[in-house]
């Protein structure tokens, strides 16, 4: 009886070390691919069972049953995240788990641009291969309250930067995002504000700002440009700025700006009507929201773009018609500065 319990003993264990070893190789054993990357994308609310054939149906050769059990011994099962991951040749059972456990999952990125419009930024979100464009077909008004914005105009709510995000996330999930950046960077920009600034709120510097960013063609310029605005806001001068007409004009803008169009009266021509515009023309950077709210102290009213991407400042209508006849009439480049 004795031997027979003794043997019964070796042979479980015997078969318990089996056992380990099975799991330890399977764990262990690199993974056959379709290919040498093979995407898939777990939802929220999956187990691991459903997850393991998930990824198994894309492409990752793994017995689904058994990659559940190694989930459940290795204590793992039940913290799997949502996501969309991405495997390499030569991943392992193991470190397939690892992977869903901690939510490594694979990430895209677009790029938002300084100086886009909206409409630029629906373009660059709801085209992107690995966003879920699901503010498609939507309008302006619908995709600001899909985000939770308050503002009834979307222009110039978000801020330009590279956003990574999950493969296969929504538009709608960057552009809350951009929104939110923005936001904290427009509360920032203004608590710092020159006191003596000639602006009323934190929507008419990130107005400002927005023509700043159009106006500019050097950085190092930004401040003076910001200057004249604010001076002639100070003293009730138009702005006189090309960028906030054609902004107007929308897609009756064929490239070239006519007298006729700085004299066709509508909310953004600034030639026409004084003070700011209504809304912001565009996204501006954070060195344009730094320049609208803290721009440089100067007595220049006037700017004309010299031809290379730089600006001329002049204090007088009579230097800066100087400027136009050395810029821009005596063979410089047309400029859009007023």
């Amino acid at each position: 009886m004795k031997r027979f319990l003794l043997r019964s003993v070796l042979l479980l264990l015997m078969l318990a070390f089996a056992a380990a070893g099975a799991g330890w190789w399977f764990a262990h054993r690199p993974l056959a691919l379709k290919g040498e990357v093979v995407d898939f994308t777990v939802q929220r609310g999956l187990g691991m069972r459903q997850a393991a054939s998930v990824i198994a149906q894309a492409g990752v050769d793994v017995d689904p049953a058994w990659l559940s059990w190694l989930a459940r011994i290795g204590g793992r099962a039940h913290t799997i995240k949502a996501g969309s991951y991405e495997v390499h040749a030569g991943i392992t059972p193991w470190q397939l788990v690892l992977k869903l456990s901690d939510g490594d999952v694979s990430q895209a990125d677009v790029l938002l641009v300084e100086g886009w419009t909206f409409g630029q930024v629906r373009k660059a979100l709801e085209g992107h291969s690995e966003l879920e464009a699901d503010t498609a077909g939507l309008s302006d008004a619908e995709v600001l309250a899909r985000i939770g914005a308050a503002e009834p105009h979307p222009e110039g709510l978000f801020f330009p930067d590279t956003y990574l995000f999950d493969k296969r996330s929504s538009a709608s999930g960057v552009l809350r995002r951009a929104y939110h950046a923005m936001q904290q960077r427009l509360d920032k920009a203004w608590a710092a504000r020159d006191p003596a600034l000639p602006l009323k709120s934190p929507y008419e510097a990130l107005v400002l700002a927005s023509i700043i960013e159009k106006e500019t063609g050097r950085a190092e310029d930004r401040a003076l440009v910001a200057s004249v605005f604010a001076n002639r806001l100070r003293i009730g001068m138009p702005l006189q700025t090309d960028p906030t007409v054609i902004y107007g004009l929308g897609a009756d803008f064929d490239g070239r700006l006519r007298r006729k169009h700085l004299e066709t009266d509508h909310p953004w021509n600034t030639y026409t009507r004084g003070g700011l515009p209504p809304t912001p023309i565009a996204m501006p950077g954070p060195d344009a929201l730094q320049a609208a709210v803290r721009p440089q102290q100067s007595e220049f009213l006037y700017f004309v773009a010299r031809g290379d991407g730089s600006s001329q400042f002049s204090r007088t209508l009579a230097e800066h018609n100087q400027a136009v006849n050395r810029f821009i009439r005596n063979g410089g480049k047309p400029g859009s500065k007023p």
